[in-house]
């Protein structure tokens, strides 16, 4: 049951009691993409515990961003692989990276304000599983992830 966070070990303890003591990496990536959810879908500011909970807003983080700084796309791998080492401490080795939209062989009609990512990293468990998620930044700043 350790695949799962606090609040889920609590509300399965009753339900599956056979379960205690095992193991499940696909529930424990399940756990860490619903958490991973609220992370990347938080705005920093809005958590009265820890201001930087979370990420930056998207949505005008193209405009806010000085002219001189890197490129605004990566400036969001980096809010988002940041947010998740501190946050997410059962993913180790997070890695962050941009899909082009053209390598990926995107839609044609796909909208072309949202940005696509691939999380990478390893589930610190006994079986230290890779995990690779893939990550949508939509043109209103939702993130979705997808496992």
């Amino acid at each position: 049951m350790r695949e799962e966070r606090l609040l889920e070990r609590l509300r399965a303890w009753e339900k599956e009691p056979a379960r205690r003591g095992k193991e499940d990496p696909r529930r424990i990536v399940d756990s860490v993409i619903r958490h991973l959810q609220r992370i990347l879908n938080t705005k920093q500011g809005n958590v009265p515990i820890a201001d930087d909970y979370g990420t930056p807003d998207f949505t005008d983080f193209f405009l806010t961003l000085p002219k001189t700084e890197t490129n605004p796309k990566r400036e969001i791998e980096k809010a988002i692989r940041l947010a998740i080492q501190k946050y997410e401490p059962r993913l180790q080795g997070v890695r962050v990276a941009l899909i082009d939209q053209e390598e990926a062989g995107a839609d044609l009609h796909a909208d072309p304000l949202t940005i696509r990512f691939q999380i990478t990293g390893r589930l610190v468990t006994e079986s230290k599983t890779q995990v690779f998620l893939e990550t949508m930044v939509d043109n209103e700043g939702k993130i979705s992830i997808v496992g």
